[in-house]
């Protein structure tokens, strides 16, 4: 659409997710790694003088009121009192429901957006105070670097990885994440880890137990990727990844899904995919300081 510009939302994975106890208001302690890929939706902007908020393209089973974007742009002119508005649309790539981080990733892009756009120039701090009011997930986006995440996942630290590249599956099944955080199963107790103990590959995903019980496509595509790479399910799933020595290798490994579909069959439902690299750092870092 005319006029727009173009911002990225990249999607992330958790290279692991220990959950370590419980807080007495029902929270999850967790620690994990979250990792910025070059692969996401994008969010198309267009600023407006009138003041209104505007959602130019509806998604698909997200009411208005719903819709992340729409809630960050608010929350933002509420916040600043600016007498400017938007129109706002997200062109969606990153599976919904996946674990991946979507619709927090096109929040973060909007908050970190529209603090250029309309001159606001408020801190990144600021930002991520705004944006923990929309998710746990949006502070990381925000912060916009790769970061050993702790507590409900609002404390962050910076961490430095290694250039990688992933193959990213996700069956089409819906996961509930509140269930699947409610479920009797699911283990809160794990040991705290270190950065050390991850470097050594020391480290798991928690919910993937739980998650494999209840849906079983999961559990093939985890089986079937490992015999490639140790694979793990990020955040609560639906998706998968596994690292590649290459993307020659992911995107060879990636049509035997979506073009032979060798693993349909197996898991029993539809599966899409993607490869991506590891991104150091999110493409919107010097919207805010």
């Amino acid at each position: 659409m005319q006029d727009f510009q173009l911002f990225p939302a990249p999607a992330k994975i958790n290279l692991f997710l220990h959950i370590i106890g419980r807080r007495s208001d029902g929270y999850h302690l967790l620690q994990s790694v979250f990792r910025l890929l070059e692969f996401g939706d994008t969010v198309h902007i267009r600023p407006r003088k009138d003041g209104l908020i505007q959602r130019s393209l509806a998604i698909q089973g997200v009411p208005e009121e719903q819709d992340l974007c729409m809630r960050a742009a608010k929350l933002l002119k509420q916040h600043t009192n600016s007498k400017w508005g938007t129109d706002i649309f997200v062109t969606k790539r990153t599976p919904m429901g996946g674990g991946l981080g979507g619709g927090s990733s096109d929040a973060a892009t909007v908050l970190l957006a529209l603090n250029r756009l309309w001159q606001l120039d408020l801190s990144r701090t600021e930002l991520i105070s705004l944006g923990l009011q929309l998710g746990a997930d949006v502070p990381f986006f925000i912060f916009g670097e790769n970061a050993w995440v702790e507590g409900i996942g609002e404390k962050l630290q910076s961490i430095q990885l290694p250039s990688a590249h992933y193959l990213v599956l996700t069956p089409q099944v819906h996961i509930s994440t509140a269930e699947i955080f409610a479920s009797r199963e699911l283990t809160r107790n794990t040991n705290p880890t270190t950065i050390a103990a991850f470097l050594r590959d020391l480290v798991h995903n928690d919910l993937e137990t739980v998650v494999c019980q209840q849906y079983p496509a999961v559990a093939s595509c985890l089986e079937w990727l490992t015999q490639f790479s140790q694979a793990r399910m990020s955040g609560s799933g639906a998706s998968v990844f596994v690292e590649m020595q290459s993307q020659e290798e992911a995107e060879a490994v990636l049509a035997r899904v979506t073009e032979r579909r060798e693993l349909q069959e197996i898991a029993g439902c539809e599966i899409s995919g993607f490869y991506a690299k590891g991104l150091h750092q999110h493409p919107l870092h010097s919207f805010a300081t």
